[in-house]
């Protein structure tokens, strides 16, 4: 049965999108599932979502709106190790307020993504906050820190399925490795 209010439909769908690409992958999930699964006629849910592809961009929407706030604060700061440890808890609460299912598509559909025009503009966004962490100047190994910082953060929700720990425990945890890769306030960097 169909909610009354357009936008809970919405939400909704885009839910139960999440769920069956999470169970069986975005390229091996048809509309035909998503209707069945949701209990509506295809036509109702085109009246919502044309493709596979408007699903994806609108659960990607609001993370990039998310993640252009970080970029867009980060644009004014110049890259010391207090401003790159306070981009990182910026980015790790945007991403958390984004929730694990999403995090987990597109941790899981990476191939699948890089055809979506939503890809390239994630891509695009943390090419611009890597650049703000990583100093090319930094022998390799401190490279890779920084750049494992943010693996950490998309990575935690998915790696940790199997610990005994809250969501949000999980996301703290992931926040602390993640800035514990990243140089102290005395400019000592990690595995140097």
């Amino acid at each position: 049965m169909l909610d009354r209010d357009p936008r809970s439909t919405r939400t909704r769908i885009q839910n139960v999108a999440l769920e069956l690409f999470a169970e069986q992958g975005y390229d091996k999930t048809s509309l035909r599932e998503l209707s069945e699964r949701l209990g509506m006629t295809k036509s109702s849910l085109y009246y919502y979502f044309k493709s596979k592809d408007d699903i994806v961009q609108s659960l990607v929407d609001d993370l990039l709106t998310a993640v252009d706030e970080v970029v867009d604060w980060s644009r004014g700061q110049q890259p010391t190790a207090e401003s790159r440890r306070e981009l990182i808890e910026r980015y790790a609460k945007a991403i958390r307020g984004q929730g694990t299912p999403l995090l987990r598509f597109l941790m899981e559909n990476q191939p699948a993504l890089r055809m979506h025009a939503c890809g390239d503009a994630l891509s695009r966004r943390m090419r611009v906050l890597l650049d703000f962490v990583v100093d090319p100047h930094d022998p390799l190994p401190v490279q890779l820190c920084g750049r494992m910082a943010f693996f950490a953060l998309h990575g935690a929700p998915m790696i940790m399925t199997d610990a005994e720990a809250t969501t949000d425990e999980i996301f703290d945890a992931a926040c602390a490795v993640a800035l514990s890769m990243l140089p102290d306030d005395d400019g000592e960097r990690p595995l140097v």
